[in-house]
């Protein structure tokens, strides 16, 4: 009975573990070249799969290289998060490596301030960030 009760402990423990796990964060590392440009993610905020943002959001760049600038372009883009069937109208979010003179590694964090009907909504993304000639 005793190893009964050991067992159901145990196995509730790796559930739990894989559980809060599943939970983290994956890093992402953005790696770029001197000159290169990559896109790191569509911009977009839809309510019922129709966009209610006003604008493109504005980029504060809280932690970064000064090697490397962010910039949006606006384009039509499929929310796949909301499994919306058709593009709506939002942005496209992309990192550009200047003159870069030797590798360095650090992070990049940035805010984008979104814009919508009913104000503003603020979200936060981080990368890690290695830069080479």
């Amino acid at each position: 009975m005793r190893l009964r009760s050991v067992i159901f402990l145990v196995a509730q423990c790796v559930v739990i573990a894989c559980v809060v796990s599943s939970g983290k964060a994956q890093n992402r590392i953005i790696i770029l070249k001197s000159g290169e440009t990559v896109e790191l993610h569509t911009v977009y905020w839809v309510s019922n799969c129709r966009s209610i943002m006003i604008g493109l959001p504005e980029i504060e760049v809280l932690e970064g290289q000064e090697h490397v600038s962010l910039s949006m372009k606006k384009d039509m883009v499929l929310p796949r998060r909301q499994e919306c069937p058709n593009k709506v109208p939002g942005g496209v979010l992309t990192a550009t490596a200047k003159n870069i003179e030797k590798p360095m590694e650090g992070k990049l964090t940035y805010r984008l301030k979104y814009k919508i009907k009913d104000g503003d909504r603020p979200r936060g993304y981080s990368f890690g960030l290695s830069l080479f000639p």
